[in-house]
């Protein structure tokens, strides 16, 4: 694929492109209906071909990031709360329950005394306070470090663990469901990488962008999960090799379905779709700090060159909604819902970008790494923002080493984001100017402020009210462009059960291992 394919013509290569990586023809089965049996069955290997792994991939829970490294964290571990697959509603997990203080700003914690970790040790409250206190610390690389920020101190008293704020913050159980955050046994401190948790399974194998192979930990304390014998995670960054991974029955499951692939793969008898409609979004982002992207008049004008419809249309296949530059979408409590949505404009674009002093083309980094037909879209960016005089030079860089090379190190790239608990946590984890992957080096103290005072404030009419704010300063100000929310697209051979489509975020909120079951 030419980065200068000004002849791009996406519908019809695409449909080829489809139909070789099905080795398919119109004549394919009927559609399959997605029916799904109630009463789970025990037993079996479940096998999934997933996208989104690299050599530089490691167990050590805190450092984890993308799709494989997400499954591989929810199948050895637990976290002390978990989310409602449907509402987004706080649940009790290795933590049985929780109490906040009056002002929200000391919340205690009644760790579980019946769960054991995978070695036979059992479960203690300084486990839960060291974990913590690893992902919270000072040096700390940790991906929850941004959520963990406000955390003044983790201590254990009286049996319980308290943790004590800087500012009160209601969303606190729901922080605690960040997948980072793995109860491992002294924290994780020693060995970070051990993979040993309170988890449905226990790591058999691992090696790094290759495959992780697990077994059902016999000892778990719930019976509500874990009903395979053994679970066996391939890397398959490439759709070719994961859909033909699926059509021979090599796999059971596999993500990151391109939309143009459904309407073909749909025909493919013994296989079904599923989708899943969350928060997570397909963007570009760039370094507010560097340069020429430390201009807000280019910025803008970048923002006003990207034809967000015809991403969502010839990229997404519609399997989607529009963004407006700001990461929250309506799956989150307290959006705005009044903010005028950003369209494709190119005189205002060619307006901004004459202000910004700007002449010299624009490099853009793409890879199919960074979403389903990133490097589509990165094309159509390519043409729109030509229709405003903006040159836009885009290098399709390898899958490989793409989240460790490309992403949160160079000024301008595609990228992915899953979804987060809250808007809090979305804003935390890459907005304040502190957060461990803030990939948009966006940097405001007032902003920080405003997050601060939203993220204790109890009265939802001011909170909405500060979201919004936050939502407009990051659309006018910030570095990301956010043409589309995406839905999820995975798929499955027709004897996998039990699939959970949660609006946490893809793959069953990551424990797509925990939940489905295999029938003959």
């Amino acid at each position: 694929m030419s980065a200068s394919g000004k002849t791009l013509t996406l519908s019809r290569r695409g449909l080829l492109q489809a139909g070789a990586v099905l080795g398919l023809s119109a004549a394919a089965g009927p559609l399959v209906s997605t029916a799904r049996a109630q009463t789970p069955v025990r037993g079996g290997q479940l096998r999934m071909g997933l996208e989104g792994g690299a050599s530089a991939d490691t167990l050590d829970p805190a450092l984890a990031s993308a799709s494989v490294a997400f499954v591989i964290a929810h199948c050895w571990g637990d976290t002390l709360v978990e989310s409602d697959p449907k509402t987004g509603e706080a649940l009790p997990s290795l933590a049985e329950s929780w109490s906040p203080s009056a002002d929200a700003k000391v919340w205690t914690f009644k760790i579980r005394k019946d769960v054991h970790f995978h070695d036979g040790k059992p479960l203690t409250v300084t486990d839960a306070v060291e974990t913590l206190r690893r992902h919270a610390g000072a040096k700390s690389q940790s991906g929850a470090l941004g959520l963990l920020s406000g955390i003044d101190r983790i201590d254990e008293r009286a049996g319980d663990m308290v943790v004590t704020l800087k500012e009160a913050n209601a969303d606190l159980p729901l922080v605690l469901t960040d997948y980072h955050l793995q109860i491992q046994p002294g924290g994780g401190v020693d060995k970070p990488t051990a993979a040993i948790g309170t988890g449905p399974y226990k790591l058999v194998a691992f090696e790094p962008g290759v495959r992780a192979e697990f077994e059902k930990n016999k000892d778990d304390w719930r019976q509500d999960r874990g009903h395979v014998d053994s679970v066996l995670i391939t890397v398959m960054n490439d759709l070719t090799a994961r859909t033909s991974a699926l059509r021979s029955g090599q796999v059971d499951f596999i993500n990151v379905i391109e939309p143009k692939v459904v309407p073909l793969l749909k025909r493919v008898a013994g296989i079904e779709i599923l989708r899943t409609s969350g928060k997570g979004f397909y963007s570009f982002l760039m370094h507010c700090d560097t340069p020429p992207f430390d201009n807000n008049d280019l910025r803008l004008a970048l923002k006003y060159a990207v034809d967000r419809e015809a991403i969502l249309k010839r990229v997404l296949g519609g399997f989607g909604t529009l963004g407006n530059d700001y990461p929250v979408n309506a799956n989150y409590a307290l959006a705005p819902t009044d903010i005028e949505q950003r369209q494709y404009d190119p005189d205002k674009a060619a307006f901004h970008f004459k202000k910004s002093g700007h002449q010299d083309p624009i490099l853009l980094r793409t890879s199919e790494a960074a979403f389903p037909g990133a490097v589509d879209a990165a094309l159509l960016f390519q043409i729109s923002a030509e229709k405003a005089g903006i040159k836009i030079d885009v290098k399709r860089e390898p899958s490989d080493g793409y989240w460790s090379e490309v992403w949160n190190v160079k000024p301008f790239c595609a990228s992915y984001w899953g979804g987060r608990p809250t808007q809090d946590a979305r804003y935390s984890t890459s907005y304040v100017s502190g957060a461990e992957w803030n990939d948009t080096r966006f940097k405001r103290p007032d902003f920080d402020k405003m997050a601060v005072e939203a993220r204790g404030e109890l009265d939802e009419n001011k909170r909405r009210a500060l979201y919004r704010d936050m939502a407009l300063m990051v659309r006018d100000e910030g570095g990301l462009i956010l043409p589309v929310f995406n839905d999820y697209i995975n798929a499955c051979s027709s004897h996998l059960k039990g699939f959970v489509p949660d609006i946490g975020n893809d793959l069953s909120n990551g424990r797509i291992a925990s939940r489905v079951w295999l029938e003959a």
